[in-house]
């Protein structure tokens, strides 16, 4: 299994997971042209992937995918409530069920409910039989439900949206610092290393991949120091997903 970032953070997100001939899209915040663009930087074109899954109904999410979908004839799948944003015709919309596994070709995925100001959000773990790979971003706060889900991972895709320092003295209106620090908006980079800290199986993952980074509350430097700080003793591979260039397909052994 391997993975890459097409793009990170508030102006847009989409993630490719790969699996033999199964290549899943999780969002796709970008324009027809841009995502297709940044498909070809990552040596794939539309026609090669076998699905769009959504996490939820944001812009910075689901931009896209209406019109990559209906090009490319891809079945999107997503929640109910997620849906009630992607009623579009000509769409092959594939409703699924957070409390149930579900498969695209050669990949199980297992969806897991989130809180996050959003009608019915979720984010996803992978699994090839061998190797899990989870996403986890748009989280305003880590739950059991999350903990236990998150457990045993090959491969981490983590939230570190803001520095609560900089949101504090920052740029936004009072009303957006509470719903980015609220337990619906997103995670800190502090929360994201508290996470890291109770995560059961640590010392099976093989590469971290910080991730959703505000341009505006937050700076790479931070994020990665927070997780360093959360991660003292473990040997693994501690990446960054960019806003423009995303990150580059990475491997899970």
């Amino acid at each position: 299994m391997r993975y890459c970032s097409l793009g990170s953070g508030s102006r847009g997100n989409g993630t490719l997971i790969e699996q033999g001939a199964t290549r899943v899209l999780v969002d796709c915040g970008f324009s027809l042209r841009s995502t297709e663009q940044r498909l070809a930087e990552a040596g794939l074109r539309g026609d090669q992937l076998s699905a769009i899954l959504v996490t939820h109904e944001h812009s910075d999410h689901i931009q896209g995918v209406g019109k990559l979908a209906r090009r490319y004839g891809l079945p999107v799948y997503l929640t109910p409530g997620t849906g009630f944003e992607l009623r579009e015709d000509g769409l092959d919309l594939r409703w699924i069920d957070l409390h149930g596994r579900f498969e695209v070709g050669d990949l199980e995925i297992t969806p897991v409910a989130v809180p996050h100001d959003a009608r019915e959000p979720c984010q996803y773990i992978f699994d090839n039989g061998q190797r899990r790979f989870g996403v986890l971003t748009d989280t305003g706060t880590i739950t059991p439900w999350i903990v236990e889900h998150y457990a045993d991972l090959d491969a981490l895709f983590l939230e570190a949206n803001y520095d609560p320092h900089m949101l504090s003295i920052g740029p936004y209106p009072a009303f957006l610092k509470a719903r980015v620090g609220g337990d619906l908006g997103h995670l800190s980079n502090q929360q994201a290393a508290g996470f890291l800290q109770v995560a059961g199986g640590r010392e099976r993952l093989q590469h971290i991949a910080v991730a959703h980074i505000s341009e505006k509350n937050n700076r790479p430097e931070l994020a990665l120091a927070a997780m360093q700080d959360a991660l003292t003793g473990w040997s693994g591979n501690l990446l960054m997903a960019h806003q423009n260039q995303g990150l580059p397909w990475q491997s899970i052994e």
